[in-house]
């Protein structure tokens, strides 16, 4: 499975952004937009219910008939993971086999949310997750919003997981994909890049995905510029990634879903409607976000109108 799996996860895989209501309340035809949109700017797979598809803020079945929205609507063109956020194990292992059953083609596991686990924890629930479903797994490794490291040698620990194929790197530091490969070599695990101001560097030091999160406002531009950082195009990767890097660096904080979807509402591709806890922008905030998102339209290169 790992081999077959290493050739469709490569590309640039939206984070993908659940649509609200003004009353907070799924818009399940907004989303479905939505991921149309970016399979015709070339996304090469999906991530529902990730971080900035706030799976967090979501009901049991509200996640089920997200995900069901987007595996219709891809009809197979690329494939669909799912993000496996839940507060405890089996939680996480019911939602799993769920998953499984509504057609998508993978899953990206986070730790268990709230308790921060050890690294003996995390391997445990990670392979506990592996056992409960048949899917491929990428796990997310986000020590920086989740509290929780898992380091290489946890990832060498879960080799032997046929089913764990990917990891989502976002540790924020790209040293850690070089000790990543020291670690286990090369060929284990199907790196990707989880950081969006860090795509081109992580692409140099061996990631062959990214999942994405301001792909939702800037579509075209980020497949550019993975297809450019993959090619080793690097003076032209470099001059997209110079206009894009203001609004990249939106990826990186705690109120990331809420600067991505007013990114995506002043682009004209969703809503900044969030859920609560979350809120939206208001205030200075709100402008300096806004100027950001302006500037990088204002200066949008070429390739926008191809």
């Amino acid at each position: 499975m790992t081999g077959a799996w290493a050739g469709d996860w490569a590309g640039v895989f939206p984070a993908v952004t659940t649509q609200f209501q003004i009353d907070e309340s799924l818009d399940l035809e907004a989303t479905a937009a939505h991921v149309r949109r970016l399979l015709d700017a070339g996304v090469h797979g999906l991530v529902m219910l990730g971080t900035v598809g706030e799976n967090t803020a979501l009901d049991p079945e509200e996640k089920r008939a997200v995900l069901k929205t987007a595996i219709e609507t891809a009809e197979g063109a690329v494939p669909v993971l799912s993000g496996v956020a839940e507060t405890s194990t089996r939680a996480a292992c019911r939602y799993a086999a769920d998953a499984a059953e509504l057609g998508a083609d993978g899953l990206m596991v986070l730790p268990a949310m709230v308790y921060k686990s050890d690294v003996r924890e995390s391997v445990a629930h990670f392979r506990a997750v592996a056992g409960a479903s048949p899917l491929p797994i990428m796990i997310y490794n986000n020590p920086v919003a989740y509290g929780v490291d898992t380091p290489p040698e946890a990832f060498a620990q879960l080799a032997d997981e046929p089913t764990i194929v990917a990891i989502k790197e976002s540790s924020d530091d790209p040293r850690r994909l070089t000790d990543l490969v020291n670690e286990v070599g090369a060929e284990r695990y199907v790196l990707f890049c989880g950081v969006d101001d860090l795509i081109v560097e992580s692409t140099l030091l061996g990631t062959t995905g990214w999942v994405a999160g301001l792909v939702n406002a800037f579509p075209e531009e980020s497949v550019r510029l993975w297809e450019l950082a993959r090619d080793g195009e690097w003076e032209e990767a470099r001059e997209l990634y110079r206009w894009f890097m203001p609004v990249l660096h939106l990826d990186c904080h705690t109120k990331l879903v809420q600067y991505i979807k007013l990114a995506q509402a002043i682009c004209g591709l969703g809503s900044e409607n969030v859920r609560q806890p979350r809120m939206k922008l208001v205030g200075d905030e709100r402008a300096r976000v806004t100027a950001v998102v302006q500037a990088a339209i204002d200066a949008r290169p070429a390739l926008a109108a191809e």
